[in-house]
């Protein structure tokens, strides 16, 4: 959205130029044991955007938990963007034994509509099928930045 000289500003152009931030933490711990990905209670941001192709920015962090031994615990997160999984990486920890460990990771990406959208993250554990663990409340949480400059 370029300023032309001698152009008159509106209110809803100056507000579109500074980014937003959303913030959405864990509001209970969610308790994983196969590949199958979950939503992170709380862990999830409701947004509104006036204008289409708005860029955003998201960090997560990841307070995993493994509870059982094995060789091949891999806790997981991910991030889901309107319902539908963001394909820019995933959250990745390897565990083998009983572990506690942050785990970040960020996103960036286009909302390609203006209108409300959802940003949310999911976490699955995978070890062959002997893996438990969960994401704890306490330190999993999301934050989006929203710039709808483009």
């Amino acid at each position: 959205m370029p300023f032309l000289a001698g152009q008159v500003v509106t209110a809803g152009q100056l507000e579109r130029v500074q980014p937003k931030i959303y913030e959405g933490a864990a509001t209970s711990a969610l308790a994983v044991s196969t590949t199958t990905y979950a939503d992170i209670p709380g862990a999830t941001v409701t947004l509104d955007t006036a204008a289409a192709n708005a860029r955003f920015k998201a960090e997560a962090v990841f307070d995993a938990n493994v509870t059982t031994v094995s060789g091949t615990n891999l806790m997981v997160g991910r991030l889901v963007v309107d319902g539908t999984p963001d394909s820019g990486g995933l959250a990745v920890y390897a565990m083998d034994t009983q572990d506690r460990a942050t785990i970040a990771q960020q996103w960036t990406g286009t909302l390609p509509t203006a209108g409300s959208h959802t940003l949310k993250l999911q976490g699955a554990c995978t070890a062959s099928g002997s893996g438990a663990g969960s994401f704890l409340q306490s330190d999993t949480k999301i934050i989006v930045t929203v710039m709808e400059v483009v």
